[in-house]
């Protein structure tokens, strides 16, 4: 089952949020969904969610029309915010339970389906403590748990991984990926570059509230990004002789001391070009190096530099 997004567009008086957007997530695939602050990524998910209700365009939980069948797609989709929202005066087994109770389940089901959950998110050890003693990583567990508690075919993740620390992430990491893995279809916001590099199947940029590219993370670091070639001088040399032996056939070219860094689309063509033509302008060279591009400069290209299609 999919996700469709298709032309949306979402409005607040005069003020457009979302303008346009379409996108489509397959089942058993990640997609993320990235963009700056202001961008329209929560005002998307509350939309998917039924939370807001659009100008125009059409989305699809897992066919469903959101607009038109609300009650019935919110059956379908799992749904876990930028904040946890879990009960700290109940423990984590009880919040689980709970949430199995108001999704159907019968008493023992409920919380069989709650300690299942607990064991698959590392928590079970304190499945009896109230939820108040918890960590913040572990309280974000507990908030995907609890998306997860009706096994919907279609999860919304607005950045579940926001203030939590290296392993806490790493751990959710290894939730998402197991949730694609058993078929489930998964957005995620984030505002983390590495987290949609290391997760995604496929990227939508949205700047401004429209779609400024889309694509895998690879494509889009090809398209995109730029390598960064550092050369480093085995003396000072006046940056004038630097620049004229080196060109002009790059994105950037910068010498700071001893040190020349060149923006550059190819970046294993680019470092063999660099120190040849500094070796024929007698330029010594004592190393270089090459950083291949990374999402990062796709995304500063796509949105800090105008946006692109």
């Amino acid at each position: 089952m999919t996700l469709e997004v298709d032309d949306l567009t979402v409005a607040f008086g005069d003020a457009v949020a979302v303008d346009g957007v379409s996108m489509s997530v397959p089942a058993g695939s990640v997609m993320a969904l990235l963009g700056p602050n202001g961008a329209g990524k929560t005002t998307t998910v509350r939309t998917i969610a039924t939370l807001v209700r659009p100008a125009s365009g059409i989305v699809r939980v897992a066919g469903v029309d959101v607009v038109a069948e609300p009650h019935r797609a919110r059956g379908l989709l799992g749904l876990s915010g930028q904040y946890a929202t879990v009960d700290d005066s109940l423990t984590g087994r009880e919040n689980l339970a709970m949430i199995a109770r108001l999704s159907g389940f019968g008493r023992r089901a409920s919380g069989r389906r709650a300690d299942e959950l607990l064991e698959r998110f590392g928590v079970a050890d304190a499945a009896g403590r109230r939820v108040r003693t918890w960590s913040g990583g572990m309280r974000r567990k507990l908030d995907l748990a609890g998306a997860l508690v009706a096994g919907p075919p279609v999860v919304v993740l607005d950045e579940p991984t926001a203030g939590l620390d290296p392993p806490s992430r790493e751990t959710l990491w290894e939730s998402v990926r197991d949730l694609a893995a058993e078929g489930s279809t998964v957005l995620l916001t984030t505002q983390y570059l590495e987290e949609a590099d290391r997760l995604a199947d496929d990227v939508t940029v949205i700047h401004r509230g429209a779609v400024v590219a889309r694509g895998g993370p690879e494509e889009l670091k090809q398209r995109f990004g730029t390598s960064t070639v550092t050369v480093r001088l085995a003396s000072d040399v006046d940056a004038r002789r630097v620049h004229e032996a080196v060109g002009d056939g790059y994105v950037s070219v910068e010498v700071v001391g001893d040190v020349v860094t060149v923006e550059a689309l190819d970046g294993a063509e680019a470092v063999a070009a660099v120190v040849s033509a500094l070796a024929v302008a007698g330029i010594a060279v004592a190393e270089a190096s090459v950083r291949e591009p990374s999402l990062d400069d796709a995304f500063r290209s796509l949105t800090v530099d105008g946006g692109a299609s």
